[in-house]
């Protein structure tokens, strides 16, 4: 059962800040020069507390964490986040052009505290692999502020679009709004975000019903969910309160009693995330390319000698991911300093190469291209690039080319973009891709919404 729960939320003060100037991309997708940008904006921006600034003086007791929770508390003292009066829901649109085209699309939502579930559980299902460097920083943040700054982004299927026709209006995820949206902001990269604040009871309990027969993957969020579960349960067991006690009461039919609104048994055990429905249009996956770098004596013809026992290759003019569009099958573009070069995947012998895994991966792009092409043919298994950290994950394929060309790194892999239909095979079988292996676009945006667990 997946259960969620309304929340009072911590939002800015439109009266004191402008909501351009203090809202953040995702603390990961935040780079040094970002991070800069956030800081000149406002002094309220709120990079200062889920990526702050580290310094050689930081001790134990100052530190970028204990900067980040006196921040917060200090903008809570001073009404720069103020709570709400009542909890709520909260609609969420992303309105945006899907990158390299001219088409627009919006992705529709909606903003709750989700329950904590351990995988086990088979409620919450993941996608991809995580780094533990990152969950211990999430964890440190986590219990210093004592705060959900960031958002989930958790897709589950509802043929029907209960949610939408609930939030957004009777002609379902593409029909009129109800009403205007009680904010909209839009980010450096374009995209306009609408948030609708939800009180009413019975449209509250309306959700949270139709929500609960739902199997949630993450698409966005690893490592803060595996974070958050581990803090829920220290805080069980601390608390001496179960995690997953029941659900409150349903009556018979089927819905939670008028007026009543669920709550979590004790704060930790949820966390604020992001519901979208994968039966909804408007999602957007978008590939992620690799650059490897720091490989000794790496010879680009050795390399495409020894490829040529697992794929087909054909040298291109150009590193053009286009070429991709037009192949069949599994293939990737390698780019060298000396060519670049297309790929397609023999498939009788990833049949034999891959036997270990379940078919559902073996024709993954991405799960060739580490199991194959990093593993076998570069020595880069999983624990040495976690390691050493000797692959770059890189959105723009303009931008992963020319860290090669530049001598940067010694070689690219361009790679398609996962499919809606393959992440959720893998997930809710219970696999996992590697790292990186989905980059979702828009991310969600940071500081539309806080939970205080205070």
């Amino acid at each position: 059962m997946a259960r969620i729960y309304p929340f009072r939320a911590l939002r800015y003060d439109l009266a004191r800040v402008k909501m351009e100037d203090v809202v953040t991309q995702p603390y990961d997708k935040i780079t040094p020069a970002m991070q800069q940008r956030y800081y000149e904006a406002s002094p309220y921006n709120l990079v200062r507390v889920i990526l702050g600034k580290q310094f050689p003086s930081d001790t134990e007791q100052e530190n970028v964490y204990t900067r980040a929770a006196e921040t917060l508390h200090a903008w809570r003292k001073d009404g720069i986040l103020a709570e709400e009066s009542e909890p709520a829901l909260y609609g969420y649109s992303q309105t945006y052009q899907v990158p390299h085209s001219n088409e627009i699309r919006e992705r529709r939502g909606f903003i709750a505290l989700g329950h904590l579930y351990d995988y086990a559980d088979k409620v919450v299902y993941r996608h991809e692999q995580t780094f533990p460097k990152h969950k211990s920083d999430r964890m440190s943040l986590f219990k210093a502020t004592r705060a959900y700054c960031e958002q989930i982004y958790m897709l589950y299927s509802d043929p029907a679009f209960t949610a939408e026709k609930l939030i957004f209006g009777v002609n379902g995820p593409n029909g009129a709004d109800t009403t205007p949206a009680d904010l909209a902001v839009t980010d450096e990269y374009g995209v306009v975000h609408r948030v609708w604040k939800l009180t009413d009871p019975n449209l509250i309990n309306l959700i949270v019903t139709a929500m609960a027969d739902k199997k949630l993957i993450i698409a966005d969020g690893h490592h803060r969910y595996e974070t958050s579960v581990a803090y829920a349960k220290e805080r069980s067991a601390q608390l001496k309160l179960p995690l997953n006690q029941p659900f409150e009461p349903m009556g018979e039919d089927g819905k939670l009693p008028a007026g009543h609104l669920p709550a979590p048994s004790f704060p930790e055990a949820a966390m604020m995330m992001t519901f979208v429905n994968m039966d909804a249009p408007g999602i957007t996956i978008l590939p992620t390319h690799r650059v490897v770098h720091g490989l000794e004596g790496f010879s680009s013809p050795d390399f495409i000698t020894k490829a040529s026992v697992y794929f087909t290759i054909k040298e291109l003019d150009k590193p053009d991911v286009s070429a991709l569009a037009n192949t069949t099958g599994t293939a990737f573009i390698a780019a060298t300093g000396d060519g670049n070069y297309l790929l397609t995947a023999k498939p009788e012998v990833m049949e034999d190469i891959l036997k270990d895994l379940p078919a559902r991966q073996r024709h993954l792009d991405v799960v060739q291209l580490h199991r194959v092409v990093l593993d076998k043919l570069l020595g880069l298994d999983q624990e040495t690039i976690t390691r050493l950290g000797s692959v770059a994950y890189i959105r723009e394929a303009d931008e992963a080319v020319s860290m090669v060309t530049s001598g940067e790194a010694n070689i690219a892999f361009l790679i398609k973009p996962i499919t809606l239909d393959q992440l959720k095979d893998v997930s809710l079988a219970g696999d996992v891709m590697p790292q990186k292996s989905t980059d979702f676009y828009p991310k969600l945006l940071s500081g539309l919404a806080i939970y205080a667990l205070d």
